[in-house]
């Protein structure tokens, strides 16, 4: 993974470009390169390298004739296929798969995008044409942000680097609104940034004299409907499991150390069963947290799991003491709000594999999206976009002032199927979980110069996934059936039915005590910032002590008034 910034039209310059890759300078600490169009575009490029370690893979990378210019962030897993299919149609110089994408770009054009199998985001000039090409991965893995600032097109990996080529820092009140009284974290072009947006997992974009254009490439929608779905539990339980090992075995393409997390639910437990049916992948490090609390550590699961397999295991304790000085260093890679003190304790596995010259991790993101994981699943009822929170609402909409409560409209989400578990399946998957948890995870990632590889976020799999029958997702309320079922040969059917725990650090516990004297002074520092207007601070003041007399079954609203100060 790395760093992509550009600018496009007459603001583009060496010394703005310059700014902006500095600026995300920790996702590529390999190489910086930058390659500049006179009075039309500014490229560049930071390298974290995975794949061809030479500076023969380093970008901007330029095809032979010298016209197209590409930066690229990500990875695409069937480049060694799709090299062989074009090798008679390019002249490969190098064994990357930075090569591969720009050579299936010149061969077949946007329909390149539809043969990769991979997370991306990617930018394309055309030195003859003036115009620039731009494409995100179907679910959004990786970060697309870009602004328009005085008739110029700037794009970029993080908000920062937009903000510090532009003044377009201005907070964009109606998402922060939602997210205050709905938890929503933006719709899927939508940042915490008025003048700043995303591409969309699945679009693509064209510029060219001043003009933006912007097209959807990937339908979702059409391929689970064209996906097989007729079949029998066995046989697609069986034709998953191909998916699956396919998945994972494309995602070990490197030419470094690689590593994995493991929790002690199902995905990664299956992660870490199937990895090691692989003979040349046994015994490489698994990496697990834990704090200290035996109502929310899961690693007594995993050291069960790990018991089977024998891979060594790097256990990181997070305790409280541990949080205020990461909140402060991951709050400045993060640019917008994040999920909580999970995150911080999973940053913490990132940097400790950093230390150990690991360069690219694996985790089991996706399963809960695709075979209905989550307790709301199973009762629909409630619209719930947050695990574990029964019928109380997590978010205090009264700790808003009046004026800025307005801002907020509930956010609707398209419900493309005939029934309520794929739309809820749908909406967590391009609206809510998986959106805001790719960002978390992509931040804390390339804060330590590490890759994060998703194997069950595979579009294969997930399309699969989708479009097979209730009963196959959720019997007896149990989610993840099927699963359940195939992990279950593989290990003990405590691994294989263990329940859903929701929460992995004691979070609530934790502001409401050891971390009460930090709570308060970021209440403190809230109330002095130049958006104090948007809150009624005495209404947050009587929800603090609410919460410190007891009422914490969710944490979550004082959190977000602890990260809002943070980043105000």
């Amino acid at each position: 993974m790395c760093g992509i910034a550009g600018i496009i039209g007459e603001s583009a310059n060496e010394t703005k470009l310059h700014f902006m890759l500095k600026k995300q300078s920790h996702r590529g600490p390999d190489h910086t390169g930058f390659y500049f169009d006179n009075g039309f575009a500014a490229i560049g490029h930071n390298r974290l390298s995975i794949i061809d370690l030479s500076p023969a893979a380093n970008e901007p990378f330029r095809d032979s004739s010298g016209r197209y210019y590409l930066t690229f962030n990500g990875e695409i897993y069937n480049y060694k296929e799709l090299r062989d299919e074009l090798k008679n149609h390019y002249n490969f110089t190098t064994s990357s798969d930075t090569e591969v994408l720009l050579a299936a770009y010149l061969q077949w054009g946007k329909k390149c995008l539809h043969r990769f199998s991979g997370m991306f985001a990617f930018a394309i000039w055309d030195t003859v044409k003036k115009k620039l090409f731009a494409a995100r991965d179907r679910f959004g893995v990786k970060p697309f942000y870009y602004t328009e600032d005085s008739g110029s097109f700037y794009f970029s990996s993080e908000i920062k680097s937009l903000c510090e080529a532009t003044d377009n820092s201005a907070p964009n009140e109606k998402v922060w609104a939602n997210y205050f009284c709905y938890g929503s974290y933006g719709m899927p072009d939508e940042t915490f940034y008025k003048k700043i947006q995303q591409l969309p997992g699945g679009y693509f974009l064209e510029f060219s004299n001043g003009k933006l254009t912007m097209r959807k490439w990937y339908d979702f929608v059409a391929a689970v409907k064209s996906s097989p779905n007729r079949l029998k539990f066995e046989e697609a339980k069986e034709g998953y499991l191909e998916l699956l090992k396919d998945s994972i075995s494309l995602r070990f393409r490197a030419d470094v150390p690689l590593a994995f997390n493991i929790s002690g639910g199902v995905d990664s437990s299956l992660l870490l069963a199937l990895v090691n049916q692989f003979e040349d992948k046994r015994q490489i490090n698994a990496y697990t947290f834990y704090t200290g609390n035996k109502n929310y550590d899961e690693l007594p699961w995993v050291q069960q799991m790990i018991n089977s397999t024998n891979n060594p295991l790097k256990k990181i304790k997070f305790s409280a003491t541990d949080v205020a000085d990461s909140f402060r260093h991951i709050n400045i890679y993060q640019d917008e709000p994040f999920g909580g003190i999970p995150t911080l304790a999973y940053a913490a596995i990132f940097k400790h594999a950093h230390k150990d010259g690991i360069k690219v991790l694996l985790d089991g993101q996706g399963m809960d999206e695709q075979w209905a994981g989550y307790d709301y699943y199973f009762n629909q009822n409630i619209k719930s976009t947050i695990q574990g929170t029964g019928g109380k609402s997590p978010f205090r909409p009264k700790a808003l002032s009046k004026i800025f409560a307005e801002f907020a409209a509930k956010p609707e989400y398209l419900e493309p199927f005939d029934n309520e578990l794929q739309n809820m399946q749908y909406r967590d998957l391009f609206y809510t979980k998986i959106p805001r948890t790719l960002r978390f995870n992509d931040r804390i990632s390339m804060a330590y110069g590490t890759e994060l590889r998703e194997p069950f976020l595979d579009h294969r799999l997930v399309e699969f996934a989708f479009a097979q029958p209730p009963d196959f997702k959720i019997k007896n309320g149990v989610g993840k059936y099927m699963l359940r079922e195939l992990l279950k040969p593989m290990v003990s059917k405590g691994i294989s039915y263990a329940p859903k725990r929701p929460l992995q650090t004691p979070q609530r516990e934790w502001l409401a005590d050891e971390l009460k004297s930090l709570v308060e002074d970021y209440l403190k520092k809230l109330e002095k910032s130049q958006y104090s207007a948007w809150f009624d601070h005495k209404e947050i003041q009587k929800e603090w002590k609410k919460y410190l007399a007891g009422d914490n079954q969710s944490g979550f609203h004082v959190w977000q008034w602890v990260n809002a100060a943070a980043l105000l």
